[in-house]
């Protein structure tokens, strides 16, 4: 439940800090939760990252939060591509969170395409039809394979009180990025979804390419 006395981020590690503090209902498998949220801004304007966060109140200061750093993606999160698993892995992790005693989402619009942006990631996938896998297509449409950073992700943990988390993610690199940012990583919760005809060589190259835990 949303605790109205609750105090805010501190916001002194950010560059514009945090710029608002709201309830926000969502629904989760037919059931209304509210949950805490809050917008932050990075060093400019397309750095923004909403934080939703279920937190009971008198949850004791010694619990871990159970942590989803979660990378925007048009095509699966709203259009729910089957090319990719992250719509189910977002809505997995929703329910996850919504369950844990101190849960926080942290999603990042900017990641798009493994932060490369949609327009690039369009063009990797047209490469993807032609034969490339997922690594292969974003060198050949000259983008980084992966492009994010998790710097901010560190940043608003810390400011929000968690230097040290649970993290839900099939991912090394973001815990080893949030390590070296100064957030310790106690453990890695995997986030797996069962492939369909589509994804299945998506899944693959994640696991056999960038040594994703699937």
């Amino acid at each position: 439940m949303f605790d109205k006395g609750s105090p805010p981020p501190r916001s002194l590690a950010l560059p514009a800090g945090w710029s608002n503090r709201t309830a926000l209902p969502i629904d989760v498998q037919g059931r209304e939760v509210i949950l805490e949220s809050y917008g932050y801004q990075g060093s400019n304007e397309q750095e923004q990252i909403l934080v939703l966060i279920h937190r009971p109140a008198n949850v004791p200061d010694a619990v871990v939060p159970l942590v989803r750093i979660h990378s925007g993606c048009v095509t699966g999160d709203v259009f729910r591509s089957l090319r990719c698993d992250c719509h189910q892995q977002l809505q997995l992790a929703l329910r996850v969170i919504c369950k844990a005693t101190y849960g926080v989402m942290l999603y990042f619009p900017y990641h798009e395409g493994r932060g490369i942006g949609l327009f690039k990631k369009m063009q990797a996938y047209a490469r993807q039809d032609c034969g490339s896998d997922t690594v292969d297509a974003n060198i050949e449409v000259g983008a980084a394979v992966d492009a994010r950073d998790y710097t901010l992700a560190a940043k608003i943990l810390t400011d929000l009180g968690s230097p040290v988390v649970r993290l839900l993610t099939n991912n090394p690199e973001k815990a080893r990025a949030l390590s070296l940012n100064g957030v310790r990583v106690v453990d890695c919760v995997p986030v797996r979804i069962e492939p369909n005809k589509h994804s299945a060589r998506y899944l693959m190259t994640k696991r056999k390419r960038m040594s994703h835990d699937i």
